[in-house]
């Protein structure tokens, strides 16, 4: 049998606002259990909550990023479960009449060894309140409850079930995580819980329309453990239906140490959530006029700056993509062209795609903490364009700037000098080692003048090893032709 994955992803994004989105609590990670949760947080008798400004703020911006519709009018709703570290016995959440409908993401992978885009269109982006945390660890034979997460302001992010492939499920997570980093609605940490991910996995025959049973991975704070729970999953209920079991829908956790899921609980549908409007809440109005703002408010977005990529700087599909997938590479990149000019667009590409991204990942760096500035960069890539070094010695004088840590800009040539790396381009100089390579190695000038171009390539290492790697090549191979012609 011949199966199909499917898959949806929901994802929690923890907005970027300074209180909770229904109270003035503050949100801090880390505090002492339950001193940030205030009446409101705490559903204590008499208490209204009252809509945080900033966090509409936040769903507008994500929806306008990924072409959906902001809704004019929406209603939060009472969503009713009753699990201790939910002090109401509900969740204040959207339902019926989400924030934001529609919309669509498009991201670029790796597929058998060629790089691929693909678009995943969204159900919706709805905002609702994070519930509390139940303790287990810190107490023996009882468990403790910290509310300091309670109300805080989150967008539920739901796509389509239109991925395919564990591979695909981590590129669409990535992608997304880096888009709300990118417009500054979520902090991006996946270890304080400020992004986390609920993926949905179903398996059908191919060919076969309707969709298989679902169940729901919950909570995954890793891309990591998004791959390695959905090929689990798909396993697990491939290898259940094979047998002449049933899957039944559930919701269920990832397990990385045993590398297994295993059941949390059967899953709810609507129904048993029992939605209802929440009474204590009006309907979110959202103006065009407000829409128009927070629009103007906007960075530039991903898909904009590749295309401007693409012509501005002629820059590859391709190149343009990766540069555009994080907001730090791209305004790096921007940055580097700005010093080094539009004429060395592609080099400055090729070495943050390259040595840079190789570097950061080495050394465990994010972009923004580099010790290599774009201002250094474009320094080294001018001195390239000039002659000055080679790309084979600009290796090392990229990684002289990144173990000196310098703020000086012409660090570069302190470097090239300290190192002793700078290229000769002396025509007199060339033309003298030229010479002795030419005296000492008659028989490859004899085989290249009787038609054996390739036996040019000895002599131009000869030389190189002559110069101690430090001739101009481009010269070097100018000379040492028209020397062999004359």
């Amino acid at each position: 049998m011949q199966w199909e994955v499917v898959i949806g992803l929901e994802n929690h994004v923890q907005l970027t606002t300074e209180s909770k989105i229904f109270s003035g609590s503050p949100i801090k990670y880390g505090a002492d259990a339950n001193t940030q949760a205030s009446p409101v947080d705490l559903a204590l008798p008499g208490v209204l909550p009252v809509m945080n400004k900033q966090a509409v703020e936040r769903a507008i911006r994500f929806g306008l990023a990924v072409g959906a519709t902001v809704a004019p009018h929406s209603v939060f709703a009472r969503k009713n479960y009753f699990y201790p570290d939910s002090p109401k016995g509900y969740q204040i959440s959207q339902f019926e009449d989400p924030v934001v409908i529609g919309g669509a993401l498009t991201f670029g992978y790796e597929k058998d060894g060629e790089f691929v885009t693909k678009t995943v269109n969204l159900t919706r982006a709805h905002l609702e309140e994070d519930a509390g945390k139940s303790l287990h660890e810190d107490y023996a034979g009882m468990s403790g409850i910290d509310l300091n997460r309670a109300g805080t302001p989150l967008l539920e992010i739901v796509s389509e079930p239109e991925i395919r492939s564990a591979a695909e499920a981590v590129a669409y997570a990535k992608a997304l995580h880096s888009l709300v980093m990118w417009l500054g609605v979520c902090d991006g940490n996946m270890q304080e819980g400020s992004f986390r991910c609920d993926v949905n996995v179903s398996v059908r025959p191919v060919g076969q329309k309707e969709f298989g049973t679902r169940c729901e991975i919950k909570n995954l704070n890793s891309f990591r453990f998004i791959e390695e729970a959905v090929h689990v999953e798909v396993r697990r209920q491939i290898e259940l239906i094979e047998d002449g079991g049933k899957v039944v829908q559930a919701t269920r956790l990832y397990d990385p140490d045993r590398k297994e899921t295993r059941e949390m609980r059967s899953k709810e549908d609507a129904q048993d959530y029992r939605y209802f409007p929440d009474p204590d809440l009006p309907p979110l109005v959202i103006s065009p006029e407000w829409i128009a703002t927070v629009k103007a408010s906007m960075p530039e977005l991903p898909a904009a700056m590749r295309a401007r990529f693409i012509s501005e700087y002629a820059l590859p599909d391709y190149d343009a993509l990766v540069l555009t997938q994080s907001k730090a590479m791209a305004t790096y990149f921007v940055a580097v062209v700005d010093k080094a000019g539009k004429e060395n667009a592609k080099a400055a590409a090729n070495w943050l795609m390259g040595d840079v991204s190789s570097t950061l990942n080495r050394e465990g760096v994010d972009l923004d903490d580099a010790p290599v500035s774009a201002a250094q960069l474009a320094a080294m890539l001018k001195r390239i364009a000039d002659g000055t070094i080679s790309n084979k010695a600009a290796k090392e004088v990229f990684a002289g700037m990144w173990e000196a840590k310098s703020n000086d800009e012409h660090l570069v040539d302190a470097v090239i000098d300290a190192k002793g790396l700078k290229q000769i381009s002396d025509s007199g100089a060339l033309e003298a080692i030229v010479d002795e390579v030419l005296a000492a190695n008659a028989k490859s000038v004899e085989q290249y003048r009787a038609g054996k171009e390739a036996a040019i390539n000895a002599l131009i290492g000869q030389a190189m090893k002559a110069s101690k790697g430090k001739a101009n090549p481009a010269q070097l191979t100018e000379l040492l032709k028209a020397k062999l012609a004359g």
